[in-house]
């Protein structure tokens, strides 16, 4: 009986440029993004899996630099005997030419570049089924082929696609939709998907693998790949996952209220290993009320802190904050700063004003109170 053992992963989005952080942080991300090829062979060879499946986006663009191109391929040729076998995603597709050519120019014997929907077999008794992305909008279920083609006898059918399976957006199939029931349909041993950046199972036979180093606050922790066994034919997949990613991002609630240690409740919400701050990125999601004096506390200790992460950010969207006469007393018990300080605040709590008026007030009112306090110290 046959039996393979592989690894599965997608959207690597090599050349990613991060242009929403500051330019140190967009190197390190972009250093060990272009690192990870590397990283994925070693988790191969260490659990010996002679294949790696990759379910498109391998590019973040289809006009990738020379320099993207050639590096991946190198990391790829250094992993031999691993089989490395790509197809386009929706960010890298088909329709690049260019790309596609440039990588076949320079592709060592290790890696398949797998541009058409056609059947090969990787290995003895095993047959793959691509469906790449022909096009950035494909129009139709890239995977409806499947069901028609004919494998040998007694193979492992392992299906690879880029491509949503449900339309989110929208709560409904579209025509680019893959079919949720596709290994069904097509027989499949194991369907191996790429799209989605967080890992997800769709069913038994049927996973996305997430990409392997985190690009998103919106999926949280460290980059993942999929070890999948295949037993024989029929048989359900064993899957497992392996933390591949270098950086760690997080999503971070800190509910705050007037009255509470701003620095105590800061301190005990960020990851409690020092050594590992330099590898994480988090967003704090500050919620609640404070008083402007711990408004101002905590974005002095995020400012404080954020240097000795890779990225460390607030964000205030959710936070409220209450002003108080004694607060107006710390910017001027008198004069034309008092009376600036009063409008402020009355326009900030005058709810016959628009809310975006309210919120520029109270931005005004914090702005001041933040310079004056800087100014004291």
């Amino acid at each position: 009986m046959t039996s393979l053992r592989l690894l599965h992963t997608s959207d690597l989005h090599l050349g990613k440029r991060f242009g929403q952080f500051d330019e140190e942080t967009r190197a390190a991300l972009q250093q060990a993004r272009q690192g990870i090829l590397s990283r994925l062979a070693q988790v191969a060879a260490q659990e010996g899996a002679g294949h790696v499946l990759i379910a498109g986006d391998l590019f973040d663009t289809e006009t990738p630099s020379a320099r993207v191109i050639r590096q991946a391929l190198a990391a790829m040729a250094a992993a031999d005997p691993v089989k490395w076998w790509v197809i386009p995603g929706n960010h890298d597709s088909g329709a690049a030419e260019p790309l596609w050519a440039e990588m076949a120019r320079h592709a060592p014997d290790n890696v398949h570049l797998l541009l058409q929907p056609e059947a090969v077999q990787i290995a003895p008794g095993a047959t793959l089924l691509p469906a790449p992305c022909q096009h950035r909008f494909a129009g139709q279920d890239s995977t409806r082929w499947m069901d028609d083609t004919e494998s040998p006898e007694g193979h492992l059918r392992i299906g690879l696609a880029h491509g949503a399976v449900l339309d989110f957006d929208r709560d409904q199939n579209g025509a680019e939709t893959i079919a949720p029931n596709r290994a069904s349909t097509a027989r499949l041993d194991y369907l191996a998907l790429g799209d989605w950046h967080g890992d997800f199972t769709l069913n038994k036979r049927s996973r996305y693998s997430g990409t392997p180093e985190r690009d998103r606050f919106k999926h949280s922790g460290r980059g993942l790949c999929l070890l999948v066994d295949l037993p024989g034919p029929g048989e359900l997949p064993q899957l497992r996952q392996i933390e591949v990613g270098q950086y760690y991002w997080q999503d971070l609630p800190l509910e705050l209220a007037p009255g509470q240690d701003v620095s105590t409740t800061l301190t005990q919400a960020l990851p409690s290993d020092r050594d590992d701050w330099p590898d994480c990125l988090i967003r704090i999601r500050a919620r609640g009320w404070v008083t402007a004096a711990q408004h101002l506390e905590l974005t002095r200790l995020v400012a404080e802190q954020a240097p000795a992460f890779c990225h460390l950010s607030l964000d205030e969207a959710a936070l409220r904050i209450e002003h108080r006469v004694e607060d107006l007393d710390q910017i001027a018990t008198g004069g034309t700063l008092r009376v600036a300080a009063e409008i402020l605040m009355a326009e900030s709590q005058n709810s016959a004003l628009a809310q975006d008026d309210r919120e520029i007030a109270v931005a005004a009112l914090n702005r001041l109170y933040a310079v004056l306090g800087e100014g004291a110290e």
